[in-house]
């Protein structure tokens, strides 16, 4: 196809514009397809095409409000599509605008792939693995379909018929994910990071390897089981049904207090509408938290077998005051519990359908129920006391050590398991009213996309024009409290930008933790701080903040060489 023209007219949109214009490049290079793209939007025209060009267009496709570019193209062939359609799909919407191209190279030797994309906070890592897949397909010559369980739940769900005529199926998730609709369908499973690194490694993996799943019609061999997931996979499923909990609850109490005042949990107040949201918050959303946590955690080892035991034991550590270190263990005592028991226990086959609504819920509570009470509740609550009070009071060096740390780890992997264990760690402490960590946890996240962005101002020379190109992007990441915007650029340079992001967080969540900011709710960015009661010494952690940021950019300057230096 020659000539073809791409119009993106997005209004306030503008961001979104040139991240869709960049997705739609990288899909039809791998195509063997130049398009020649102008953005129209409210910050002006870039890429603008002369009247000869367009006379030349073929083909035509219009993204967004671009109805009223039609009479520029003359006979061309026009195609308009939403701009949400482009970032969602680029690969989709690219092949259906060029034909049936992509098809026949499916029928020729492709395959159909479906694959399920999920990280823990159901955020970057959720849409970054969905795009590096298609991208990876496309390239490969397969056809794929991709459903993104994230913050909002899924979007894009597969299918039956999908389902049912797919060759294979990709789970790359960083949680335990529903997987009882693909029963006797080949299954491979993996995290995030490999989708998001190398795609085409992946698929070809899940090609070559993928096993049935249970289910269905065809159960599964002791060969074709998945691998097992580790204890962090589990931790983090747990983490990430909790955290809408944490997110409700935290913002309900802020606005309680913003309404009623310090005095809004008091007798006298009952009946306001201070009153009723404190209730929600802490007696609704705050109650469930442990539970939720302790619930998936055994959701994510033993199905759903496992939640009753895990929920009711995360109930009995939080009624012990064992909290979150208490549900914790509650999740895994119940899971492996649960497990075991359905692994040993034989049962006739007329009696295996009590299993599952009976006989593991029963016997997985009294398990963990019966240790919590007299094993682990006690001394866990012992502990958590030890390690709330110790917080409260930390003052000077040891807050500084502290903040340092939370604030550094959220820098190391921007999204991985360290920087996950840094904020479920600030999260889960939310349930015992610490909240300095998360405060810590959260500015340590925000600094590096705003770093990074900072410096290809002030350091220009340092960065590719097309680093240049996106970093308002990443900024507007940053603010949002999305630390995988810096991937990119530390992907390109990793021995010289990750010291440098490291070294920005530590000390922006140093600056926080010595200030003894506080922060309620776990998530937002910057567009949670106007919230009154969300977070305390506001001017001291925005501080903290441009602080962290400007060491992150000076430090960018000073470690990364010019572009052209490089070698």
């Amino acid at each position: 196809m020659q000539a073809s023209i791409v119009v993106i007219a997005a209004g306030p949109r503008s961001t979104e514009a040139v991240l869709a214009a960049e997705a739609l490049r990288r899909a039809a290079r791998q195509g063997g397809v130049e398009l020649a793209i102008e953005i129209r939007s409210d910050q002006g025209i870039t890429g603008a095409l002369d009247a000869a060009h367009c006379a030349q267009a073929s083909s035509v496709l219009l993204v967004g409000d671009g109805d009223g570019e039609r009479g520029r193209f003359g006979q061309a062939a026009l195609t308009a599509v939403q701009l949400d359609a482009v970032l969602r799909d680029p690969e989709g919407v690219l092949a259906d605008w060029i034909g049936a191209g992509k098809g026949e190279a499916v029928a020729a030797g492709g395959k159909r792939i479906v694959a399920i994309t999920s990280c823990p906070t159901g955020i970057a890592h959720t849409f970054m693995a969905a795009e590096g897949l298609q991208q990876a397909a496309a390239a490969l010559g397969h056809h794929l379909r991709v459903e993104t369980q994230g913050s909002v739940g899924a979007q894009d769900t597969l299918s039956a018929e999908e389902i049912a005529q797919a060759d294979v199926v990709l789970v790359a998730a960083d949680r335990e994910v529903e997987l009882s609709r693909f029963g006797g369908k080949r299954v491979y499973k993996s995290g995030t990071k490999p989708a998001i690194n190398d795609g085409q490694a992946l698929i070809r993996k899940a090609l070559a390897e993928a096993s049935v799943q249970a289910g269905g019609d065809q159960p599964a061999t002791p060969s074709e089981k998945p691998k097992a997931a580790g204890p962090y996979k589990h931790l983090m499923t747990g983490v990430s049904f909790m955290l809408p909990f944490v997110t409700a609850g935290g913002l309900l109490i802020a606005l309680a207090f913003a309404i009623g005042g310090i005095y809004a949990g008091d007798d006298a107040s009952s009946g306001t509408l201070a009153w009723s949201l404190l209730q929600i918050g802490a007696k609704g959303g705050f109650l469930l938290m442990v539970p939720a946590l302790a619930g998936y955690i055994a959701y994510s080892i033993a199905d759903r077998p496992g939640i009753a035991p895990g929920m009711i034991g995360g109930v009995v550590a939080a009624n012990m005051g064992a909290g979150f270190i208490g549900g914790i263990l509650a999740g895994f005592v119940a899971g492996y519990g649960v497990a075991w028991i359905n692994r040993f226990l034989r049962l006739p086959r007329s009696l295996q359908g009590l299993k599952p609504v009976l006989i593991l819920p029963v016997l997985g509570t009294l398990l963990v129920g019966l240790l919590m009470m007299y094993v682990i509740g006690t001394p866990v609550a012992q502990l958590l006391a030890w390690l709330t009070e110790w917080l409260r009071g930390m003052q000077g060096t040891s807050a500084i050590v502290l903040g340092l740390l939370l604030g550094g780890m959220m820098a190391v992997d921007m999204g991985g398991p360290v920087n996950k264990a840094s904020y479920a760690f600030s999260t889960a402490l939310i349930s015992s009213q610490v909240y300095t960590p998360m405060a810590a946890t959260m500015i340590g996240g925000m600094t590096p996309p705003l770093g990074i962005a900072l410096a290809t101002w002030l350091f220009r020379s340092r960065f590719t024009a097309e680093e240049r190109g996106t970093a308002g992007a990443a900024g507007v990441l940053g603010l949002a409290f999305v630390t995988e915007g810096a991937i990119p650029y530390a992907a390109r340079d990793p021995l010289r930008t990750i010291p440098a992001l490291v070294l920005g967080s530590a000390v922006a969540g140093a600056i926080s933790m010595a200030a003894g900011a506080e922060l309620k709710v776990p998530h937002g960015g910057v567009f949670v701080l106007p919230i009154p009661n969300a977070v305390t010494h506001l001017g001291t952690y925005l501080l903290a903040l441009v602080v962290g940021v400007a060491v992150t950019a000076v430090a960018l300057g000073l470690f990364k060489k010019p572009v052209a230096a490089k070698g």
